[in-house]
């Protein structure tokens, strides 16, 4: 982690509310994550793939586009699933998450086009749930820490809250 990365993801992100589309691809007992390096107190942050909605998309375009830059993969949108408001500044964030099935591509580790060179995503993978019990919670997304089977999240309704003030 080093103060640019660091600068870039605040300068590019933060003191403001940003509005980020997620997907959530299952197959088998696997989850599609993207690693990210140099986000919260361990460094490392697991999600699922997504980001920000920029003005004039809709939110599946918002997802498809960001599941390419990311994973390489081409997608359908599905059901909306859930909600999650992030809150631990300077980062503010609101997620909607929405089921998802790939299509075509090929899994490779994509980028992040709003931080040039300062490039935060250092893996892409499906990882299995036994893999993600044995690990520390917190270099996994939120939506990830209370549940007992990783189907569960398929049945995630509302909206749940992350606020570190």
């Amino acid at each position: 982690m080093t103060n640019d990365i660091h600068t870039a993801i605040t300068n590019t992100f933060g003191n403001q509310l940003r509005l980020r589309i997620s997907g959530i691809c299952i197959i088998d007992d696997t989850i599609l994550l993207v690693k990210h390096h140099a986000l919260n107190q361990e460094g490392i942050l697991w999600a699922p793939p997504g980001g920000g909605m920029q003005f004039g998309e809709t939110a599946h375009e918002t997802l498809k586009r960001e599941f390419l830059e990311e994973t390489g993969l081409e997608i359908i949108v599905g059901e909306m699933l859930f909600v999650n408001e992030y809150l631990e500044a300077p980062l503010h964030a609101v997620e909607l998450f929405f089921k998802v099935t790939i299509t075509a591509g090929k899994l490779k580790t994509g980028f992040d086009p709003e931080l040039g060179t300062n490039q935060i995503i250092t893996q892409v993978d499906f990882i299995a749930w036994q893999e993600i019990q044995k690990n520390n919670k917190a270099i996994y997304h939120t939506c990830l820490h209370d549940l007992n089977q990783l189907d569960e999240l398929m049945n995630l309704k509302g909206f749940q809250q992350n606020i570190k003030r």
